[in-house]
């Protein structure tokens, strides 16, 4: 079969259904720091690490400790994803259908390493990946390029032989920069186009064979 060798999946916002769960978690935060949050914050919440989100809102607010505002804000994303996140529609599907074709697929992900594994043990039990990194295991995360290298070494391939199924701007440009192909499934915020990138409405629409159409748009790091 010819390639991706390898489908590189984010987590939020892609294959399952938290972002909104976040955007919510963020939002009583940023009320108690005295700060309304509206669509101007989107950017700054929408696919971005804890840490990055954090510093914004202390920022924007003028109030606040960064490190205990993001202890605060893991510990609500935890109990508002414990307490139930769907798989966005398709998702299933699709990696019930790589899994048959013997392509490997992993998990990258901007969100902590207690979130990623509740929401692996949860919403995704049961699913095979070829293992997952969060936002703890590499030194910088999404939009820096890190992790999706991190994750093709892992593999032992070049990242252009690794498709990215991504859902945001930050998560796009993360997958792009490290020279993976990426496939664009937009939730909450738009992302523009750019050669790296392939598009799809949703999860529902794309198939391995689609996948393997991405591996032209992108080169290798």
């Amino acid at each position: 079969m010819n390639g991706p060798a390898a489908v590189l999946f984010d987590m939020d916002g892609t294959l399952v259904d938290t972002e909104v769960l976040w955007w919510r978690t963020t939002e009583e935060s940023a009320a108690r720091l005295g700060h309304r949050l509206g669509p101007a914050d989107a950017p700054e919440v929408v696919g971005r690490a804890v840490a990055d989100t954090a510093a914004h809102l202390v920022r924007t607010a003028g109030a606040g400790d960064p490190d205990a505002v993001a202890a605060e804000l893991t510990e609500g994303f935890f109990r508002r994803v414990a307490a139930g996140a769907p798989l966005r529609p398709g998702a299933r599907r699709l990696l019930t259908a790589l899994e048959a074709e013997g392509v490997p697929f992993a998990l990258v992900s901007a969100s902590p390493r207690v979130v990623v594994d509740q929401v692996v043990g949860g919403a995704l039990a049961r699913v095979p990946f070829a293992f997952t990194l969060s936002a703890d295991d590499t030194v910088r995360t999404k939009p820096h390029p890190d992790p999706y290298r991190a994750a093709a070494e892992r593999l032992g391939l070049a990242p252009g032989e690794c498709v990215a199924v991504e859902d945001s701007p930050d998560g796009a440009a993360s997958a792009e920069a490290a020279g993976c192909p990426v496939l664009v499934v937009p939730s909450l915020l738009e992302v523009p186009p750019s050669a790296a990138r392939t598009f799809a409405a949703s999860l529902e629409e794309v198939t391995p064979e689609v996948l393997r159409g991405c591996t032209g748009a992108g080169s290798a790091a």
